[in-house]
């Protein structure tokens, strides 16, 4: 089971698999895999919620 940390920032929210991390922030699965993009992360601040696959 991979599991994704989220962070605000440098704030950690969350450890834990994309279905909970969506469950957590309220969005679709896709959404959080969005957020570990780096498209995204061009579009976003430093201060956006970003997402890091854990190995």
């Amino acid at each position: 089971m991979t599991e994704y940390a989220l962070y605000k920032g440098d704030e950690l929210l969350l450890i834990g698999t994309l279905t909970e991390l969506a469950e957590f922030k309220n969005v679709k699965r896709e959404t959080i895999l969005f957020y570990a993009t780096p498209a995204y992360r061009r579009k976003t601040t430093e201060k956006a919620l970003r997402v890091l696959k854990l190995d």
